[in-house]
């Protein structure tokens, strides 16, 4: 049995490093955490007692002490940078977090002072990995779609929809000509990151659509404030091909000889009703077959730590000398993209591309 891999944690203060916590603890044969910088020493002691690892105030005191195989970057991105820098002179590898800055500046510095210079880092951009969207990608590699040419994403904001365009049409770097608008209605106030609604209320809603034209592919982002936590509005994902299309779980094609086929995207999960092997999520199937698998079933996980916990995989085999996943070069390109949307829907303009240097990386 392979050893687990061993990273440490800049930063503690905020939720996501909770997911890295709770996944490392939920599966201690694939990871464990070497040790965590938390300035706050108060903060720093509340860590060690709720998750029983080791902190430390300073990257110093952590890497004289602990010799993880990567560094996860939980910090805000004005001191993100700072850190990778400091990192990649002492050859650590290093998943952080995204967007890694905050504009197209920071993003040209981080290529000028880290790509160029064959630092090793790579971004925890886990949409691409849910469950749902691995099973999505495995029927767009069947072929049975045909050339997939446009992707609806109604899922998250900007860069986290980007990712998911980009990745379901198979655009790298392509150039992007992009119209947008905002649509501004009333809805019901739902749950935010601090809990559910504590009272019923009628807010403002902010609907962004935008259009972007990849030349030959289309891509269709359509976003609302909040959508992804709502009760009471749902995700959307639409990917057609030249044979047929996946509408959210739907398959819907006609084949060479004009037959129709549909199937839905079933969820397999254990522990329900009679079954008792415990409760986690299997695997996805398209009739019968299985077009995901869960890697890190028995363990109780959720679609969102299943996919960071994809990334943490991913970013170990990267690390002992594997592919890279989803590098700065790609998060660069989502953000920078992400940013033309806004631009676009505010300005009500066509607005297009230009080729950013890390493009040619």
């Amino acid at each position: 049995m392979s050893k687990p891999a061993v990273f440490s944690i800049v930063g503690g203060g905020g939720f996501r490093a909770q997911y890295f916590l709770r996944i490392a603890q939920a599966l201690p044969e694939k990871f464990r955490i070497g040790g965590m910088v938390v300035r706050d020493e108060l903060k720093g002691r509340m860590m060690e007692e709720q998750w029983g690892v080791a902190t430390y105030r300073t990257l110093e005191q952590l890497m004289a002490k602990e010799r993880p195989d990567f560094v996860v970057l939980s910090v805000p991105r004005e001191v993100a940078a700072a850190y990778m820098e400091e990192l990649a002179e002492r050859g650590i590898p290093v998943l952080a977090e995204t967007p890694p800055a905050d504009d197209l500046d920071g993003l040209l510095k981080l290529h000028n002072s880290l790509t160029r210079k064959g630092a090793r880092i790579q971004v925890a951009e886990q949409y691409q990995y849910h469950p749902a969207q691995e099973a999505r990608k495995a029927w767009i590699e069947s072929g049975q779609l045909g050339e997939v040419n446009q992707a609806t994403v109604s899922i998250s904001h900007l860069y986290h929809a980007v990712s998911l365009i980009r990745t379901m049409l198979g655009i790298r770097f392509e150039d992007v000509s992009i119209r947008g608008m905002r649509f501004e209605s009333d809805w019901v106030a739902g749950p935010n990151r601090q809990g559910p609604p504590e009272e019923d209320k009628i807010v403002n809603s902010k609907r962004d659509l935008a259009w972007l034209d990849f030349g030959g592919k289309l891509g269709i982002y359509d976003f609302t404030d909040n959508q992804h936590r709502s009760w009471t509005r749902s995700n959307h994902i639409c990917i057609r091909g030249v044979r047929g299309e996946i509408f959210d779980n739907r398959i819907s094609m006609q084949d060479s000889s004009a037959t129709q086929i549909q199937m839905d995207l079933k969820r397999v999960n254990k522990g329900e009703y009679e079954n008792a092997e415990g409760y986690f999520l299997k695997g996805i199937m398209a009739g019968d077959r299985w077009l995901y698998e869960n890697p890190y079933m028995p363990a109780r996980l959720y679609d969102d730590e299943i996919a960071i916990a994809a990334c943490l995989s991913k970013m170990a085999a990267y690390a002992a000398g594997g592919p890279g996943f989803y590098g700065l070069p790609e998060a660069s390109q989502d953000h920078y993209i992400g940013m033309l949307i806004e631009q676009a829907v505010k300005s009500g303009e066509t607005v297009r591309s230009e080729r950013q240097p890390w493009a040619m990386s």
